[in-house]
């Protein structure tokens, strides 16, 4: 039995509540980091130094644990979109999305933070939404006020309602953290999940 303890670096709900599904057992500490772009990174290159240097945030101050970094944006016409924070980025989003392919990108890490070691990756997600009036969108943002998730909506959510097709090969991605390749990772840092299971 590995007793490595794991930290989700994130204070983001809806990631705690994506890796409360692998029950084990975790806490969540929030990484300081400047998500600032660098000039001509690209989206996946983003994402990923992203999720490494939050996890390496975390590490420090704790440097015992596993710790688990992730993050996400969305692409659509070849730019980056992030969380729209307001009523009307949230409207603009969802009008440029209509009829359109986005392709989200979240980085994952994950790092031991006695030796340093990382391993990290990008996880592609495409969603293809349908041709969207401005009323279902003004009553989608009301009805589910989704302005503090990347691309505007919440797929776990009313967000279905705004997809023609999901194609990507974990759902979760979607949502925040790819968790089939999350197990995959700590597996190559021993840290087995089915080994490592709260009792309920």
């Amino acid at each position: 039995m590995n007793t490595k303890s794991i930290i989700l670096a994130s204070t983001s709900p809806f990631r705690k509540s994506l890796l409360e599904k692998l029950n084990i057992s975790f806490t969540c500490a929030k990484p300081e980091t400047d998500e600032t772009p660098k000039l001509n990174e690209t989206p996946q290159a983003h994402v990923e130094r992203l999720a490494i240097d939050k996890a390496a945030a975390v590490a420090k101050q704790s440097p015992e644990s596993i710790v688990i970094g992730s993050d996400q944006v969305a692409v659509c016409d070849n730019e980056i979109l992030g969380k729209p924070h307001t009523f009307e980025n949230a409207v603009k989003q969802l009008t440029q999305f209509s009829g359109k392919k986005v392709t989200f990108y979240t980085g994952l890490c994950v790092l031991n933070g006695q030796n340093n070691q990382v391993k990290s990756l990008v996880e592609p997600f495409h969603v293809h939404f349908n041709t969207l009036s401005q009323q279902e969108i003004i009553d989608y943002i009301n009805s589910e006020q989704p302005l503090n998730c990347a691309g505007s909506f919440k797929s776990e959510g009313l967000g279905i309602c705004l997809f023609k097709k999901l194609e990507g090969d974990d759902p979760n991605t979607l949502i925040g953290l790819p968790l089939i390749k999350l197990v995959h990772l700590l597996k190559e840092f021993d840290f087995n999940v089915l080994a490592n299971q709260l009792t309920k």
